[in-house]
């Protein structure tokens, strides 16, 4: 049986209205601030609290697995359903989640009670987004901004997200190495980050409960008697093919996720975790500003060009780290990626967008999400098993790089002829199914 979709049952939360309307798109960029710098802040120590409360590198590896399919299922629940279910609450039920998972961590060292805490809460190992926010946050923009801003607005939220990504860095990074210099034990200090992602989520949820019900979908586009599949009609087969190659594009990104970086940094260079958290501080900022110039480079040669023509100078550059053979021109290559490393990503975003029908929206950007999200699931624990090998220390760097361009390659080749609508491809427009 077809799921239909029917009015939540509290009717406030479905009529938008205008003043409210011009106040949201600023609180999402909040959100995304907020959300982006807990898991900065987190990411630059998780590895190294894991490693002091007992775990081995195997084992970081596996929990880090588990973290990102975890929250690949709790996504794919969520995303596939917000459109219907309502986005403000999707949002809400993110954010408990992850102040949940934060105070999980913090209170045990069980190997198995923290991986438990990995599968049902969000946690970031990466640095980057994970869980249902971004794509509810992108379905609910997407509806508030015309197709000529799409891009730019996008781009823009990318932006505000490394930079805060950069701050959290730097910020967890440098406290965990004060608490350290005054006396306290590595694993107190590592906890008390955990401490403040924690309540990063419970801010997150204050934030979300304050957005309008402009982003919700609007009446004019529901489809009532759309057959769907994980929330999807019309554009399954689009997004369908985009998600496999996504998941390929993740899977490689997966090798090399910012937490892991962060111990192949320490144990290759022995660098500390101050140092450690400046280096992903200035290559955020970096990421941020190359996310920026992306919508410009978007509308000189398309959303798929820039996709492609930056993503592969920036994963021959993720190659060279590794064969560096000092600390500065490792930081060099490494800083030197990231400065187009994310070009991809808002025009990555916009694209998906662009394609669906609106209220596929959350769904469409929650399927390629996971695809994501399960791609990069199953490479942390590859990661692990190669960190605990001397001689396969530095094999993630080229596995990941390489696996990146075959990805950039068959995207160019599948999409290339099916452009948005602002290059002059077809507007998806809502209307009654048979």
């Amino acid at each position: 049986m077809s799921p239909e979709v029917s009015k939540p049952a509290n009717p406030s939360l479905n009529t938008p209205s205008p003043a409210p309307a011009r106040r949201d798109i600023p609180r999402l960029f909040t959100t995304r601030i907020v959300r982006l710098f807990c898991y900065g802040f987190l990411s630059v120590v998780l590895a190294l609290y894991l490693a002091q409360a007992g775990l081995s590198e195997k084992q970081i590896g596996l929990l880090f697995t588990l973290t990102l399919a975890g929250d690949a299922g709790i996504s794919l629940w969520l995303t596939t359903s917000a459109d219907r279910f309502g986005r403000r609450r999707t949002l809400l039920l993110g954010a408990l989640l992850m102040a949940g998972a934060g105070t999980a961590f913090i209170l045990t060292k069980n190997p198995s009670l923290l991986m438990l805490a990995a599968i049902i809460g969000v946690i970031s190992p990466s640095g980057n987004e994970i869980g249902p926010f971004l794509s509810v946050e992108q379905a609910g923009l997407t509806q508030l901004i015309p197709d000529q801003r799409r891009t730019q607005t996008f781009a823009w939220y990318n932006l505000s997200g490394s930079f805060a990504t950069a701050l959290g860095a730097l910020a967890g990074g440098w406290l965990s190495q004060a608490l350290q210099g005054r006396g306290i034990p590595a694993l107190e200090s590592y906890r008390a980050v955990l401490m403040g992602y924690a309540l990063g989520g419970a801010l997150l949820g204050i934030l979300f409960l304050s957005l309008s019900a402009a982003i919700e979908v609007p009446a004019s586009a529901r489809q009532s008697t759309a057959k769907r599949t994980l929330g999807l009609h019309r554009s399954r087969n689009v997004v369908f093919r985009l998600s496999a190659l996504f998941a390929l594009d993740a899977f490689a990104g997966g090798l090399v996720v910012q937490s892991m970086v962060a111990y192949w940094f320490h144990v290759r260079f022995g660098v500390e975790a101050g140092v450690i958290g400046s280096i992903f501080f200035a290559a955020n900022v970096l990421a941020g500003v190359s996310a920026l110039l992306a919508g410009r480079l978007a509308k000189k040669i398309g959303l798929i060009n820039t996709m492609v023509f930056t993503h592969i100078p920036s994963n021959l550059l993720l190659m060279l780290v590794p064969l560096m053979p000092s600390l500065p021109l490792a930081i060099l290559m490494l800083l030197l990626r990231f400065s187009i490393s994310q070009m991809d990503v808002p025009t990555r975003q916009s694209y998906t967008m662009s394609v669906v029908e609106p209220d596929e929206r959350s769904a469409a950007s929650g399927v390629t999400a996971i695809a994501r999200s399960v791609g990069a699931a199953i490479s942390p624990a590859l990661t692990g098993a190669f960190l605990s090998i001397p001689a396969l220390l530095s094999a993630p760097f080229f596995l990941a790089g390489g696996l990146k361009i075959l990805y950039d390659l068959l995207l160019y080749r599948s999409f290339r002829r099916l452009p948005p609508p602002e290059e002059g491809g077809r507007k998806p427009i809502p209307r009654p199914l048979p």
